[in-house]
C-alpha cells in the first residue's frame, strides 16, 4: 500500500510508513498510469519524482526572429524574446530549458541590427543607379521603336500606295495584312504604348481620297510625325523623341520633342 501522507510504497500488512512513521490506512494501491495518461490530481507522486524541463517558447521565438535578421524589425523582436526567455530560465529553477537557442536567436538579431547601416548604404548607392539604368534602357528602347514604326510606315507606304499610314492601327492587327491592318507592328507598339514610353502618330498633308484599289478605307497622308514621351519623366525615362518621314530621331530632356529639337547623335 502507498501511504498517504508522504506516498511511499509500504507493504500490505505494515501498521505505520517506512518513510515517515505515520499510521497507515488500508486501502488499495493507485492503478498505474498508462503510457501518456496524466497523472489525475490528487494523486500523490511517487518520492522523488521530477517533472521533466520544457523547451521557452520565447528562446523559440527569438530563434525564428534571428533567422530573419534581415528585416530591421524581426531583428529587435529577436534581441527582446532573447532576453526575456533568458531571464524566465535563469528564474525557472530547472523548469525551462532553452538557453542555448536563446543566446542564439540574440547573437542573429545583434547581427542584424549591426548589418543595417550597411544595409542602408547599399540601399542609397543601388537604388539610384538601378533607375537610372533603366531610364536608360527605356529610352533605348524607345528610340528602337520609332525605327521600327518608321521602318513599318514607309513599308505600308510602298505596298499600297496610299501615303503613309493614315494611325499606327493601320500598321497593327492580326491574320491576313491588308490596307486597313497591315500587320506590320506586333503587340502594344501598335497601340502606342512600349516599355514606359507613350507614341503619339499623326499623319501630315492627308490625301485626298484613300486608295480604294488597294482596298483602303481611310486615306494617309504625305508624311507623318511620331513622338514618344515617357509615362513618367526621370522615372521611366529622362528624355522625349521626336521622328518624321526623314528618319531623323531629334529628343528633348524638358519638355516633348518637336522637328526643330536637337538631332539625337
Amino acid at each position: 500500500m502507498f501511504c498517504p501522507n508522504c506516498g511511499a510504497a509500504n507493504p500490505d500488512d505494515g501498521n505505520f510508513c517506512a518513510g515517515c512513521g505515520k499510521p497507515l490506512k488500508v486501502s488499495a494501491a493507485p492503478p498505474a498510469a498508462s503510457v501518456g495518461t496524466p497523472v489525475t490530481a490528487g494523486v500523490p507522486l511517487p518520492s522523488g519524482f521530477v517533472e521533466p524541463p520544457t523547451t521557452s517558447g520565447k528562446a523559440v521565438g527569438s530563434l525564428i526572429c534571428g533567422f530573419l535578421f534581415f528585416c530591421f524589425p524581426a531583428a529587435i523582436v529577436a534581441i527582446v524574446l532573447g532576453h526575456l526567455s533568458l531571464s524566465e530560465i535563469r528564474k525557472s529553477a530547472g523548469r525551462l530549458k532553452g538557453q542555448g537557442i536563446a543566446v542564439a536567436g540574440l547573437v542573429l538579431g545583434y547581427l542584424g541590427v549591426v548589418m543595417i547601416p550597411f544595409i542602408l548604404i547599399i540601399a542609397a548607392i543601388a537604388i539610384p543607379n538601378f533607375l537610372r539604368a533603366r531610364m536608360a534602357a527605356n529610352e533605348a528602347s524607345a528610340v528602337g521603336s520609332l525605327r521600327t514604326i518608321r521602318t513599318a510606315a514607309a513599308s505600308y507606304n510602298v505596298t499600297y500606295s496610299n501615303g503613309y499610314p493614315p494611325s499606327l492601327e493601320a500598321l497593327g492587327g492580326e491574320g491576313e495584312a491588308n490596307c486597313d491592318h497591315a500587320a506590320l507592328l506586333r503587340g502594344p507598339l501598335a497601340f502606342g504604348q512600349r516599355n514606359g514610353y507613350i507614341f503619339t502618330y499623326q499623319v501630315k498633308e492627308p490625301l485626298a481620297a484613300p486608295a480604294a484599289d488597294k482596298g483602303c478605307a481611310t486615306a494617309g497622308g504625305a508624311g507623318f510625325t511620331i513622338t514618344a514621351e515617357p509615362l513618367t519623366r526621370r522615372t521611366t525615362g529622362e528624355r522625349s523623341f521626336f521622328i518624321d518621314e526623314t528618319g531623323v530621331i531629334r529628343f528633348e530632356r524638358n519638355g516633348p520633342a518637336t522637328a526643330d529639337s536637337p538631332p539625337l547623335r
